[in-house]
């Protein structure tokens, strides 16, 4: 098989300063998002996602996807289509993945199996693996032995020292095995672009693991060493959890002769009161997000201002912008707090920011024409020309900086944007005795004011009218237009209630105003 072969590798090279990080990256960048689909996207996923993403975008580089599904037993259904859907929703996606395709796939480790079967075989025949043929009894007597004395957990390596007649019987009796990398003393330290010089003398604390189960599929750190070899990872950059696995992982790299890549790990994204994120949460799954309203820009911009890596740490910032201000370099050591509390006021932010774009907020037009079409029904609209794009842009517009999702312009308290309010006679005559009149002021405004309104101006005409009322004070004028234009006892001003109906709408209902009164 060609991908057997050891494919070139173009060099990376890292100028390290003194105490660990790199200022510079020279040469091919590719780096990999390898989750396992053995559940949907979360929070965690999308940081480790994102600053792969805009590591590879920093530095002219590639973004691949990768699908790590040999624990067949624990797949769920429709996680791999959704993973690589939320990274496409998030604006992060992958340059090479199980769906675009690539020069180095597959994608998917389960499609990968002959590379790994290759790769533990060259091993067991240099003597850096061997067969193991433990039976699950034997393990499990172990770890019940280790815990009752209060150790930790570990094979005993027995099956290291088996002589090779025995091998050779074992396996023309086709007794059950998996292949264990033997684990070698003198682990040599490695640079971390984060956490600096790291050393972990794996053989004193572990048994030899596992890396080819029983049925065929390899565990994670022999498939994630062949598949970056394979797929000319340049740099590795993943949670923290795996900081302690990376000598591990290394010694499998010179086992098998080849160069690995440069490892980074990022400091974990907690809650923030320090406590682990845990998909128990139940509400940190990108699916929950999306479905809530929450804008993709709005979510990578929080999940990196509560963190280190960039020149700056403002609110506000889309990717182009963190791939611009983002530097390696400062990357900390320090967990990520993240206060959800505070996502929708970063949702308000990036909602404006949508709204003042041209494209951007054609696209807002659209999706709100959607969601009134779905909620209202034909008779209840007041007015086809709610659904105009003019219209629907105007109450954006006016509304940008006060609303944090799309959503909030669908509840009852905007329902008057889109359907005409019910008001009855008691209604206006508990406000004023004079209601006929007011009605027929604001009739003269709109008969001088045919055009667009604006806020500022209808304020001070507002109140130019209050004054002409004989018996009604100034609030209560206020309170009568409110209830009028949209049934409501508070919200937003008058003013703007008024520039977004618009005068032919406002002449609409201040006319029932008037009929009301008639008849009270």
């Amino acid at each position: 098989m060609q991908l057997w072969r050891c494919l070139w590798r173009r060099p990376v090279e890292l100028q390290l300063d003194a105490r660990r990080r790199c200022s510079s990256v020279r040469g091919e960048v590719r780096v990999r998002f390898a989750p396992s689909p053995t559940g949907f996207l979360h929070l965690g996923g999308l940081r480790t996602a994102l600053y792969n993403y805009i590591f590879a975008k920093k530095y002219g580089g590639s973004f691949i996807l990768r699908l790590e599904d040999t624990d067949q037993s624990r797949l769920v259904p429709g996680a791999a289509e959704s993973i690589e859907d939320m990274l496409e929703w998030a604006g992060v996606p992958p340059d090479e993945s199980p769906r675009r395709g690539g020069p180095l796939g597959p994608y998917l480790q389960s499609q990968r199996l002959e590379l790994y079967a290759h790769a533990a075989q060259q091993l067991v025949d240099s003597g850096r693996a061997y067969y193991c043929f433990c039976s699950s009894q034997r393990l499990d007597l172990l770890r019940k032995e280790a815990l009752r004395t209060g150790q930790t957990p570990r094979y005993d390596n027995r099956c290291r020292h088996l002589q090779a007649g025995k091998v050779q019987e074992k396996r023309a009796q086709a007794v059950p095995h998996v292949v264990r990398f033997r684990l070698d003393a003198g682990v040599e330290p490695f640079q971390d672009l984060i956490f600096g010089r790291s050393h972990h003398e794996v053989a004193e604390v572990e048994g030899d693991p596992v890396v080819m189960k029983a049925d065929g599929f390899p565990t994670y750190h022999l498939a994630n060493v062949v598949d970056d070899h394979y797929m000319r990872i340049s740099h590795v950059l993943r949670g923290s959890e795996w900081l302690i696995s990376t000598s591990k992982h290394l010694l499998m790299y010179r086992a098998l002769g080849w160069r690995p890549p440069t490892f980074g790990h990022l400091p974990l994204l907690m809650n923030k009161d320090g406590t682990k994120l845990s998909k128990r949460q139940g509400d940190i799954f990108i699916q929950s997000f999306q479905r809530d309203g929450v804008l993709p820009e709005a979510l990578l911009d929080i999940t990196t201002n509560c963190g280190s890596g960039f020149n700056t740490n403002q609110v506000g910032r889309r990717i182009d912008k963190l791939i611009s201000e983002f530097n390696p370099s400062k990357i900390t050591t320090h967990s990520a707090l993240l206060d959800l509390q505070k996502l929708p006021e970063f949702n308000r932010i990036h909602l404006r920011q949508r709204i003042e774009d041209e494209e951007q907020c054609r696209l807002l037009v659209a999706d709100l024409q959607g969601r009134i079409g779905r909620l209202c029904t034909a008779a209840e609209i007041q007015d086809e020309r709610v659904l105009h794009e003019d219209y629907i842009r105007r109450v954006l517009r006016l509304r940008k900086g006060h609303i944090s999702s799309l959503k909030e312009l669908l509840s009852p308290a905007f329902s008057y944007l889109w359907v005409r309010p019910s008001v009855s006679s008691q209604q206006v005559a508990a406000l004023t005795t004079e209601a006929q009149h007011i009605a027929s002021l604001v009739l003269e405004l709109m008969a001088e004011r045919d055009g667009e309104l604006a806020v500022d101006s209808l304020s001070q005409d507002l109140k130019t009218l209050a004054k002409q009322a004989r018996h009604t004070k100034y609030g209560d004028v206020m309170r009568l237009l409110r209830l009028a234009l949209s049934g409501l006892q508070q919200g937003p001003s008058v003013a703007e209630m008024m520039a977004s109906l618009g005068p032919a709408e406002i002449r609409h209902r201040v006319r029932k105003l008037s009929l009301l009164s008639e008849a009270g």
